[in-house]
């Protein structure tokens, strides 16, 4: 009995079962419609209106929406992701998707927020509540704390104050198109903080080349590490990786081109400007590296007979238009200097950083298929070695790094002062060097520098630069 019961229910259920799929396959049921309902109101005012509340000094509570006291709500489109590390329990929104005018930060006592908030992400605010005022020079938007002056805004209630804005069926996800600023246009204009930016051709300092992107300390562990960034005009900037950064073999490579960042800071002063990635794919480094700090050359012009004795520059320029003032090590460049109503320039490694080397290129265009010789004036000063060397280049192209040109050495040609060890002689001719016939087409005469602050410390002065 019990074993023909049980037969009974099964095939019961078993019809009932294919009842019930078949009516599925016959009906063909949709999947139930997602319904998206904004949280909060529509903005009372802008984001850039709500920015401009925040004091001086001190913070700016904002009352509690009651009788009296309106709703403060604005939107935000949120630029930070914390999806591979960096931006720990934070949110960073500027208020448009293109062409920003002003970027907020707001700390969140939750980790994984670009689940909830991914990049592009429209969000409403609604401040009433909250705090705003500035936190270590940036203004931060946070909540009351009893140990900090704003606060995170505790998981359980970040829905009170943020929540996304639908755009019908979902989340309203905007695309974000940062905005094309220079390194040295992010540390002019506090409005960029927080805000999305390109920097295009740039790459990391040559000293950096290899590294990884991220330090360890002793026991192993990935610690925050600054990098550099540096343009083709010698402006520096830096990279900040928080050590929880997920992509930690990334290596410093040997190229230049663009990167995308969010502008940041922590401290007052433009050192204190630091700017965060998202991922490595913010990196875009496919290019040659090009020369670092090199002032001048934009009105070069090759000739094969001028002489150049500076007296039309002024004191202390170092920016020479028809020439290539090339810092290639340390950042010194050669500048125009004076003695008895007379101008020359001059480079040193005197009162540098201590144990720094520096090495410049001073890079003179010149036709060598008319040109016949080259001659010049030399002083040096506190000689403590031969730090002046002359070259000819046919190769080297303006705008790339040095290495990359065939350098052909004729110091040997000239004679270069070896005296005082103190102080300073005069300025004397080197000698005349009559160019070979086989030496043909646009070049340089090629000047280079090389010092030790803690060394050789050697100060050279050249003038009259002649090729005839």
């Amino acid at each position: 009995m019990k074993i023909k019961n049980f037969l009974k229910i099964s095939l019961s259920l078993a019809i009932l079962g294919a009842g019930q799929i078949s009516c599925i396959h016959d009906d063909k049921w949709d999947a139930p419609e997602i319904v998206c309902n904004n949280k909060f109101d529509a903005p009372t005012m802008t984001m850039a209106e709500f920015v401009a509340l925040s004091p001086a000094t001190g913070v700016y509570s904002v009352p509690a929406q009651d009788a009296t006291h309106p709703a403060v709500i604005f939107d935000g489109y949120v630029v930070s992701s914390d999806a591979n590390g960096n931006f720990y329990k934070t949110l960073v929104f500027q208020d448009k998707p293109q062409n920003p005018t002003v970027g907020l930060v707001v700390g969140i006592n939750k980790s994984l927020n670009y689940a909830d908030f991914p990049v592009g992400a429209h969000i409403r605010i609604k401040a009433n509540g909250m705090v705003i005022g500035k936190s270590n020079d940036v203004i931060t938007l946070g909540v009351t704390d009893p140990d900090f002056a704003i606060g995170r805004i505790p998981e359980s209630i970040i829905s009170r104050f943020i929540a996304g804005v639908c755009n019908g069926n979902g989340l309203d996800i905007a695309t974000i198109v940062p905005q094309e600023l220079t390194l040295a246009q992010i540390k002019q204009d506090a409005r960029y903080v927080n805000t999305l930016a390109i920097i295009k051709n740039i790459q990391f300092v040559k000293g950096e080349i290899g590294l990884p992107l991220i330090n360890k300390d002793l026991s192993g562990a990935y610690v925050d590490t600054n990098r550099n960034l540096v343009d083709g005009a010698g402006n520096t900037a830096v990279l900040r990786t928080d050590g929880f950064f997920k992509p930690t073999s990334y290596v410093i490579p040997d190229k230049s081109g663009d990167i995308t960042f969010i502008v940041s800071k922590f401290g007052v002063g433009a050192a204190s400007y630091q700017n965060i990635i998202r991922g490595v794919s913010d990196i875009n480094f496919t290019k040659p590296r090009f020369a670092e700090g090199i002032l001048g050359g934009t009105a070069l012009a090759y000739s094969g007979a001028f002489t150049e004795n500076f007296e039309s520059y002024a004191l202390d320029n170092a920016l020479f238009p028809k020439y290539l003032n090339y810092s290639y090590i340390g950042n010194r460049y050669w500048q125009v200097k004076s003695f008895s109503g007379n101008k020359y320039i001059q480079m040193s490694a005197n009162g540098g950083t201590a144990n720094t080397t520096y090495t410049n290129y001073f890079l003179v265009p010149v036709d060598f298929t008319t040109a016949n010789n080259l001659s010049y004036r030399v002083n040096v000063g506190f000689y403590n070695g031969n730090a002046l060397k002359v070259y000819t280049t046919t190769n080297y192209i303006p705008g790339t790094e040095i290495t990359t040109a065939t350098l052909n050495e004729i110091t040997s040609n000239f004679t270069t002062p070896v005296t005082p060890t103190t102080g300073y002689g005069t300025l004397t001719t080197a000698g005349t060097y009559n160019l070979p016939a086989n030496l043909t087409g646009n070049g340089f005469i090629v000047f280079k520098y090389e010092g030790n602050s803690s060394g050789i410390t050697t100060t050279v002065q050249l003038d009259d630069i002649k090729v005839q």
